[in-house]
């Protein structure tokens, strides 16, 4: 009787006989976990390739809508700028015709009547009337034009060196050998900084940090020595917070004369 337990050609001994036909029986049973293991390893890679693939794409769509989207800030700024530049100088035009046609009344009326002298008389007190009210106005202006210029430039000046750190923390994201905490540290000092300078706070400079943080990946080649060619979005924040100080300026010049 067959053994239940044990029936012929089942059970996989190696050895069991001298010249080792079950031992390629074993052998066999062996390779077939090996190989189910190796396809294994390679759908799992693949499918990790896909993951990373889609994973990447999608970083690229974002990075290039957050660039348009700051290409559009940057035309919109331009424009805005240009167009005040125009209205400036359709005025100051206006106001040339208009002092060159009162200069051409003024000789004109010299040689009319007493009447005419004495109604000239009244709108050049009038006139003078209007320049001494402007003269306040005027000093005004270039007071607080001066203080903002002083603003603007300490606002350039901490741009300046927020610049240069993120250069360094960009090149220690690039490096294979620099160590990780070292651009941690960085990262920690220039969030800090933006919630306590007012400058920076004024740019809402915080989020725009974190952001590069997070999404500024863009490193040069393996061999580069030049940290203005790593990183990416940071280069696009920096020249945004440059248009900022400079529209900033005008509007607190403006906000301070329409007080008056």
């Amino acid at each position: 009787m067959n053994n239940l337990n044990d029936p012929p050609n089942w059970n996989i001994r190696p050895n069991s006989r001298a010249d080792g036909g079950d031992g390629s029986r074993w052998n066999y049973a062996l390779l077939v976990p090996m190989l189910g293991l190796a396809a294994f390893r390679w759908i799992w890679s693949r499918e990790s390739q896909k993951e990373i693939e889609k994973e990447r794409q999608a970083y690229y769509q974002r990075t290039a809508a957050f660039e348009q989207e700051l290409k559009a800030k940057y035309h919109a700024v331009i424009s805005e700028n240009r167009r005040a530049v125009a209205q400036l100088s359709l005025e100051l035009e206006k106001e040339q015709n208009r002092t060159t046609s009162y200069r051409e009344a003024l000789i004109s009326q010299g040689r009319k009547l007493l009447e005419e002298k004495k109604l000239l008389e009244q709108e050049r007190a009038q006139v003078m009337q209007e320049k001494s009210q402007l003269q306040p106005l005027r000093a005004v202006y270039l007071s607080c034009l001066e203080e903002q210029e002083d603003w603007q430039r300490r606002a350039r000046l901490m741009l300046q060196e927020v610049g240069e750190t993120l250069a360094e923390r960009q090149r220690i994201y690039c490096s294979l050998f620099l160590p990780r905490r070292t651009r941690l540290e960085l990262e920690k000092n220039l969030l800090v900084r933006a919630s306590v300078d007012p400058i920076a706070a004024d740019l809402e400079m915080a989020a725009g940090l974190t952001d590069i943080f997070k999404h500024d990946t863009y490193c040069g080649d393996v061999w580069n020595t030049n940290r203005g060619q790593n990183g990416s979005l940071m280069w696009l924040y920096l020249k945004y917070w440059e248009l900022v100080v400079e529209l900033k300026k005008f509007k607190k010049v403006e906000k301070v004369i329409l007080e008056k």
